[in-house]
């Protein structure tokens, strides 16, 4: 049965919920190492799905609690349940992403993500916890010196305070060579981000001569209202990752109800998960910076033997990703790891189904 249901400033997207036993049946968790510790983590754990339209990923973090692991499965039902809809493009350039590494690294990060050359943006993380503004200047150096032509991105996940934020990017901005195209989510919340901008303003940070952009990530899918950092004038972009926003056609709605230019980014999504951001970046009306869906090139290995590894700086749009059979049977999870997935996705199916029927949880 398909239902409307009610979404974050008044999103209603018709979709199907299927029983959780329904989605039980073809489930498979598994644990992926990376190549390089990311988000603090040295493994990647997800569950996995069939549905009658495809595979559908259910990942959510292991620090989320019901609610927003919610949306996480609402996203994965989406892509197993009911597909993606049209494209309007067949390619999607690609920025590659720079973990908190030290700048002996980058070199060996870089090229998982193809020849330096042709990759269009790069994506650094700052803001490490124990790790210092100069480190941060010395990983942006690095990468600006070994692709003198890619955009530069620091993504510090709201690491910093506004007194902390405008002089890094300050000085991220001087050793860019006018490369940079923005900072994403530098202090946390969407209020510091608005004050952020005048304090950035009043200190003339600029790139290329123009003040340097914000972007808006957790402000946008950690918020209960995702719209309102446009209502605020808090960023000049946002990053919009389909797990987290429940699936393709809402965070569709985002974007448009926002009307700010998007980049669509991962969630450290599998292949699986890679598919349904891929899909979201082909039907957004415009595409002006490179997305952040290279991330399967951070893992030691995927769910299937064709992961989503950008060529020449770009993926094109997948036909079906359908996990291997052999690498779910190799990198599946303890019995008790996998109990604890189960357990995961009945309370976030709870918290859904009690949404079609207009409940509080």
């Amino acid at each position: 049965m398909d239902h409307h249901t009610p979404g974050p400033a008044g999103l209603n997207v018709s979709w199907q919920l299927p029983e959780v036993e329904e989605i039980l049946a073809q489930a498979h968790v598994v644990s992926l190492p990376l190549r390089t510790r990311f988000r603090g983590q040295t493994r990647r754990e997800a569950m996995l799905f069939r549905g009658p339209a495809g595979w559908g990923e259910f990942a959510p973090f292991p620090e989320y609690g019901a609610g927003e692991s919610a949306q996480w499965l609402r996203a994965g039902i989406e892509a197993g349940w009911r597909g993606f809809g049209t494209p309007l493009r067949t390619h999607i350039p690609i920025n590659a992403t720079m973990p908190a590494v030290s700048p002996d690294q980058v070199e060996s990060v870089l090229t998982r993500f193809g020849a330096v050359e042709s990759i269009p943006a790069v994506k650094i993380k700052v803001a490490e916890p124990g790790q210092t503004l100069d480190d941060d200047v010395a990983r942006f150096r690095e990468v600006r010196r070994l692709a003198p032509d890619a955009g530069l991105r620091a993504d510090a996940n709201g690491g910093w305070s506004i007194a902390e934020a405008v002089p890094a990017l300050e000085r991220l901005a001087e050793v860019s060579g006018g490369r940079f195209e923005y900072a994403e989510q530098p202090v946390a919340g969407v209020e510091p981000l608005a004050d952020l901008r005048e304090a950035l303003a009043a200190a003339g940070v600029t790139s290329a001569g123009v003040p340097l952009r914000i972007a808006a990530d957790e402000a946008v899918r950690k918020a209960e209202d995702p719209l309102r950092v446009a209502r605020l004038g808090a960023a000049d972009l946002i990053v919009v990752k389909v797990p987290p926003l429940g699936g393709v056609e809402r965070a569709l709605q985002i974007v448009e109800q926002a009307g700010l230019d998007a980049v669509v980014s991962s969630a450290l999504d599998t292949s699986v998960g890679l598919a349904a951001g891929l899909a979201l970046a082909a039907r957004l009306p415009s595409l002006p910076y490179a997305c952040g869906l290279g991330t399967a090139a951070l893992f030691e290995h995927d769910v299937t033997h064709a992961p989503l590894i950008p060529v020449a700086g770009v993926l094109a749009i997948p036909g079906a990703v359908t996990p291997s059979s052999d690498l779910l049977h190799r990198h599946r999870v303890s019995p008790e790891r996998a109990q604890w997935w189960i357990d995961r996705l009945r309370a976030a199916h709870r918290v859904l189904a009690a949404e079609l029927l207009g409940l509080s949880t």
